[in-house]
């Protein structure tokens, strides 16, 4: 699925395939990058992948995608095909995948005949990725990852994404997949005010009202208004470098590092057995939320018949 309503083309050597692996219904911010992917014509969409966001809820997984599903008839997408369950649990350990038709789907994609690159995007835990490894290793050299998760380096520490599949983390960061890491405080980069995404999104029709609205919803929830970096008039669209590092690729800011053992407490001890892999230590907050904006503003004029 390539949304290509544009006055402009993307040659089809320069589009790469993409699959988007989402635990979209645990916060507010995974559903822009989630938007953003689909309305970018460089993106062949060959997959959704529903993900669990750990113990917060059991039935995570299936949230996500049904929430997925919402998007889809909100922004009058009719491929719903694309969109499958990944694992509803982490893994036990490192040796024991969680087979499911996310995983699967990655398995597919990766053994594929096709001369464009396969990047599959990680908004949430990297369960499915170990998984689909682990039950088909050769997909390693068939494909590239980029991950929204992890703590800052060198030390690591408490993160989201991070805690909420561990043994996942060490099978990636063992394996030769290539990586790109988007840690903490490098997807901390993307502030947005409340008033701005009012401004911006909110008027972007059905999918932009609800796009605005579910984060002020979120927003106002309890463990949010608890949270010390939530200050009620911002928030952090944390997800959205997965999208940008693929519009754009940054190359010069990001350190190749040696892939660390991450340990139970998410500190990262660097044993120098691993390969490197791409860890990013900045972003362009600006390209990226203009690129969003236009898109969705676009894809909304279009929708009307405006300026055809």
């Amino acid at each position: 699925m390539v949304y290509d309503n544009y006055k402009f083309t993307v040659p089809k050597e320069k589009q790469v395939r993409v699959i988007i692996n989402t635990d979209v219904k645990n916060e507010a911010d995974d559903h822009f990058a989630v938007v953003h992917g689909l309305l970018s014509p460089k993106f062949d969409n060959v997959g959704l992948i529903a993900a669990h966001f750990g113990e917060r809820e059991a039935d995570g997984m299936e949230q996500s995608y049904q929430e997925l599903h919402s998007i889809f008839d909100l922004m009058g997408f009719s491929e719903k095909e694309r969109i499958v369950r990944g694992a509803g649990i982490a893994m036990p350990d490192k040796q024991t995948p969680i087979d499911s038709d996310g995983a699967r789907l990655i398995i597919k994609e990766a053994m594929k005949e096709d001369d464009r690159p396969l990047y599959v995007l990680f908004l949430g835990p990297l369960t499915d990725m170990a998984s689909a490894y682990l039950i088909e290793p050769k997909i390693a050299e068939r494909l590239n990852v980029i991950w929204i998760g992890g703590g800052r380096y060198p030390v690591g520490g408490p993160e989201f994404n991070l805690g909420n599949d561990i043994h996942a983390a060490n099978v990636v960061f063992s394996s030769g997949i290539p990586l790109w890491q988007v840690p903490k405080n490098v997807y901390e980069m993307m502030p947005v005010s409340l008033c701005e995404l009012e401004y911006r999104v909110h008027p972007q029709g059905k999918i932009g009202e609800y796009l605005f609205e579910q984060l002020i919803k979120h927003s106002q929830e309890e463990i949010p208004r608890k949270s010390p970096f939530r200050t009620g008039e911002t928030w952090v669209l944390g997800d959205s470098p997965a999208i940008g590092l693929l519009l754009y690729e940054h190359r010069f800011e990001f350190d190749w590092i040696q892939a660390p053992f991450i340990g139970s407490d998410m500190n990262y001890v660097h044993t120098g057995l691993n390969r490197p892999i791409r860890v990013y230590k900045n972003i362009d907050s600006r390209l990226l939320l203009e690129d969003f904006y236009a898109k969705l503003a676009l894809f909304e004029q279009k929708r009307k018949g405006v300026g055809k």
